[in-house]
């Protein structure tokens, strides 16, 4: 593809470090998108593998642009990078190690055509462990409308499933940049606290997990980040009234557990200060 290419719709945000197979794969379900109208912006965060060398594969296509940056670690960063170089009105995501469906923009795009007012839509995943798909009918969380509820327990959009408009994504602060993990849960409270949610039940990206390289394997648990995350929401007061007290409920309910947890494990001095932080948040 050459020539000059017309303002894209779509920024599609891909960070990556170190996993230059991986990225390989993942860009190249973007590019053979049936939707067109897109960039799609690559911001290294610093990789010492073959990662640089992704641009060379794109260097005739005006719809690939690469961004290196020194290394942060912090994914959320790395992608407000990405978010802060593109100049679509609508922003989605992919993980380096995830995969779009062929249709996956036309649908989500034709969906924003079709529901005014709804500025966010996510989809459904298919979830690769190991070679083998992991099945999903456990998840009975509510995915579509006001979802702040279910959004709070844990994190329910997928961000390589998710288009948004630029506009809301700005409002909301971006992601959080001092959060290693559930960067992605605090963006979600933030924008479903007051804004409706569409989505497509159908997968429309392929989720590789267990492949030991992402952060998720590396602590082994999550949920301490989901704390940190929701107790700064929390302490700033930033929820609706309702939302509020929903969030200092489920806050307290996410110490009390964690508390648990360290007990068992003989952690006890942690063990006592989460248990307090929950009485406290009760």
């Amino acid at each position: 593809m050459s020539g000059v290419q017309q303002r894209p719709e779509v920024s599609v945000i891909i960070p990556a470090y170190n996993r230059f197979e991986l990225l390989k794969e993942a860009v190249s379900t973007v590019m053979r998108q049936s939707f067109n109208n897109f960039e799609l912006i690559v911001v290294d965060d610093g990789s010492s593998d073959m990662t640089p060398t992704i641009s060379l594969y794109y260097k005739d296509d005006p719809r690939f642009r690469y961004f290196r940056i020194e290394h942060n670690g912090m994914p959320g960063y790395v992608r407000n990078i990405g978010v802060h170089k593109a100049a679509a009105p609508y922003i989605a995501f992919l993980d380096s190690d995830d995969l779009w469906m062929r249709d996956k923009l036309k649908k989500q795009m034709q969906f924003l055509q079709a529901s005014p007012g709804i500025p966010i839509v996510h989809s459904r995943e298919r979830w690769i462990r190991n070679g083998e798909e992991v099945s999903q009918k456990k998840q009975k969380h509510k995915r579509s409308g006001m979802i702040f509820d279910d959004a709070l327990i844990k994190c329910i959009i997928g961000p390589s499933t998710v288009i948004l408009e630029k506009e809301l994504f700005d409002k909301a602060g971006g992601f959080r940049e001092d959060l290693e993990v559930a960067e992605d849960y605090e963006l979600w409270l933030k924008i479903t606290d007051t804004t409706e949610v569409g989505y497509i039940d159908e997968p429309l990206i392929t989720k590789r997990a267990g492949h030991g390289e992402q952060l998720s394997e590396k602590y082994g648990h999550i949920e301490i980040f989901r704390i940190t995350a929701l107790m700064n929401l929390v302490e700033e007061g930033f929820f609706t009234d309702e939302h509020q007290k929903a969030a200092r409920k489920e806050l307290s309910r996410k110490c009390r557990i964690y508390a648990a947890g360290c007990r068992k494990r003989e952690r006890y001095n942690e063990a006592l200060e989460y248990e307090e932080l929950s009485r406290q948040f009760a």
